[in-house]
């Protein structure tokens, strides 16, 4: 660990705040002592997630549970889809140039986020994710002086979806200020829903072999809700609260069997979803390579990416020589979604990055902001409070813009905490 390094990390805090500030609406109204405090609460939650022997021992035995997840809905797809749903390909090639790509995306991976979302909805409904939820919402509410609701919304997202998160305080939507509305939309799209992170997993397994990967991305979630918190109140400074009784929260689910259904039918739409959108975006950036294939061989839309978001790499405790890399994974993220950019990530070839240059784009990447997510969250929660889609509509750019930065802030933070 270098001197040079460590001053790196240090600029990397002043200069992941700094590039906020031409976005923030009133920047005399700037609260810093509260961006330090949030930051300082970043790395002591990192510390405990990633550090702790008893808290790594629980990650390791849910790590154990999502193996054994993966196996049983194995089960289910091989019975539906048959080998289609396994990596391997169920006949040998004659010819070993050629490349064939099995359907297990699709038919493999894809059927997680049904089983997740199911167990998810599950869980929340007898209560064990809504004790967690509510025990660091009261964090997030004493440390940054949110109200409950918003701290309630912003905190359910780490295991909830975006557009599901704000249903646990639909009742408040049509009362809570702008900024706090802005709260809410940014930790939706610095986080990624429980039901999407089992997925993730499978995908990611041959890249990262050696560490936990559910207890990294959970801590991802985790540690990016404050970060969110913080660039809202940097865009939009106000002190303004709503506060609630807990008797006016809406039940989600009427009994354990409509959690599971419904959260079947839930991941069931966001599967699809994440399908279709993959087929489509990856059809237009074939398209748009094509065309800058016509002012250069080797200019494409990563190339591209790569250079916007290499500075920003690099203020995340990323070398230069390989922010490049990582930039363009950023930048497909925000251009594109998740999926496609883990998907970049997984397919890397060794050497590209390093060990913590990979974990840092881990957690960099662990969100859903980008364009497409801004157009879901606007119809989303805009359906459920008519009265203020003119509000959401006016925030979601700027939550666009803290979200992706709340992302970078937590592999920054983790760029740190590994050291340690």
């Amino acid at each position: 660990m270098s001197l040079l390094y460590l001053l790196q990390l240090l600029v990397g805090f002043f200069g992941l705040v700094l590039i906020a500030l031409p976005f923030s609406q009133n920047l005399k109204n700037v609260n810093y002592k509260s961006i330090g405090i949030g930051i300082i609460f970043q790395i002591v939650l990192a510390i405990l997630l990633l550090k702790v022997p008893l808290i790594v021992d629980a990650f390791k035995f849910l790590g154990d549970g999502v193996i054994a997840l993966q196996n049983a809905t194995a089960k289910g797809t091989s019975f539906l889809f048959g080998f289609l749903s396994s990596p391997a390909l169920p006949f040998s090639l004659e010819d070993p140039s050629v490349q064939v790509q099995s359907a297990y995306f699709a038919f493999g991976i894809l059927p997680f986020i049904l089983v997740m979302s199911a167990l998810t909805a599950w869980l929340w409904h007898i209560k064990v994710l809504k004790i967690i939820v509510d025990g660091f919402s009261k964090i997030c509410q004493r440390l940054f002086n949110i109200g409950g609701p918003i701290g309630l919304g912003a905190a359910a997202n780490v295991f909830v979806g975006q557009v599901e998160a704000p249903l646990v305080i639909r009742p408040y939507l049509s009362k809570l200020s702008k900024k706090e509305i802005l709260i809410l939309l940014t930790a939706g799209m610095s986080t990624v829903a429980g039901s999407i992170m089992v997925a993730l997993v499978s995908m990611l397994n041959n890249q990262f072999p050696d560490i936990v990967l559910i207890q990294h991305l959970i801590t991802a979630s985790i540690i990016s809700v404050p970060a969110a918190i913080i660039y809202a109140n940097i865009l939009m400074p106000s002190n303004e609260i709503t506060q609630f009784d807990d008797s006016e929260l809406p039940k989600l689910y009427n009994s354990q069997m409509d959690a599971v259904t419904r959260g079947t039918r839930d991941g069931l739409e966001i599967a699809l979803s994440v399908g279709a959108i993959l087929i489509v975006f990856i059809t237009f950036v074939a398209l748009f390579d094509s065309l800058l294939g016509l002012i250069h061989d080797d200019l494409s839309l990563q190339v591209i990416l790569g250079y916007i978001f290499a500075p920003i790499c690099w203020l995340m405790g990323i070398p230069w020589e390989e922010a490049i890399i990582a930039g363009q994974l950023l930048g497909v993220k925000t251009a594109l979604n998740e999926f496609v950019a883990y998907n970049g990530l997984a397919s890397l070839e060794p050497g590209l990055l390093s060990e913590q240059s990979k974990l840092i784009t881990l957690y960099a990447l662990c969100g859903f902001a980008n364009f497409s997510s801004v157009g879901i969250l606007i119809a989303g929660v805009g359906a459920m409070a008519p009265d203020r889609r003119s509000d959401i509509v006016s925030v979601s750019f700027k939550a666009l813009i803290g979200a992706t930065l709340a992302s970078c802030m937590t592999g920054l933070v983790v760029a740190c905490v590994n050291l340690i």
